[in-house]
């Protein structure tokens, strides 16, 4: 694993698979950097550099206090000059937020590819006051609360779906990134309705919807292609219930940054 140093001090864990031209990797609600290792290597095979990320609060990166997304952006930035100082950037869910985010705030990227960003457009279904909830319940000592919540609240699980993933051996690990969940709600509350600089992007944009999703990420990536100029959307077949598929997510990368 690599390291790269963030504007406030904080340090971002990465690692790299392959060489060429980097794709610098961004998860979302709940993943670490091992999540994105897949795609990585699918990257690799086509002669690029995937890049995986452990986001601020996951996996073998830090944390600084207080939280702003601004400090996720910044985050971006350090990865991007560890690894060459510019790189495409392909995120999934709220880590396709953070790459609009951090592309129209001035970090270095050449291409953007965003997997189902949950954008509401003014129209979301996500309580607005959850980063607040969920911040109290996590000081409070209910970090499991935090999972759930978020789960029934964001994402939109059924709750015979929730408490099936609160019986699995998987859930200590989801319970363990609490507090970035709390980030992921700040940053897509945030950004639910992109401002000027993030639409208004001249960097190629691909905006990568799988065949089967849940409707309002469906809808979201429809409405952020339609608002952008530089924007396309990719319909994606292989990818499925908000899980990008690692061989045809990257040849959709490489076909446009020449590696196919």
């Amino acid at each position: 694993m690599g390291t790269a140093v963030s504007a406030d001090g904080t340090r971002i864990a990465y690692q790299t698979f392959g060489s060429g031209q980097p794709v610098v990797i961004l998860g979302g609600a709940f993943s670490t950097a091992s999540d994105g290792a897949a795609i990585a290597e699918a990257l690799a095979a086509l002669g690029l550099r995937g890049v995986t990320v452990d986001r601020r609060a996951r996996g073998g990166s830090g944390d600084t206090a207080p939280y702003a997304p601004e400090r996720e952006v910044e985050d971006v930035a350090a990865v991007v000059d560890a690894v060459g100082g510019r790189a495409a950037l392909l995120g999934h869910s709220s880590g396709a937020v953070l790459a609009l985010l951090a592309a129209s705030r001035g970090a270095s990227v050449s291409h953007l590819f965003l997997s189902e960003p949950p954008l509401g457009f003014e129209k979301s279904h996500v309580p607005t006051d959850l980063p607040e909830t969920l911040q109290r319940l996590l000081d409070e000592g209910r970090p499991e609360e935090v999972v759930t919540i978020f789960q029934r609240q964001a994402v939109g699980l059924p709750d015979a779906m929730i408490e099936q993933i609160r019986e699995s051996p998987m859930f200590p690990h989801l319970v363990g990134l609490a507090q970035s969940v709390v980030y992921d709600a700040t940053l897509t509350r945030a950004c639910d309705s992109p401002d000027e600089r993030m639409l208004g992007l001249s960097v190629p944009t691909a905006v990568l919807c799988g065949a089967e999703t849940f409707p309002f990420l469906e809808v979201s990536s429809r409405a952020l292609a339609e608002a952008m100029p530089a924007a396309e959307l990719v319909v994606v077949p292989e990818s499925r219930g908000h899980r990008p598929d690692p061989a045809a997510t990257a040849r959709v990368v490489a076909e446009r940054l020449g590696g196919v």
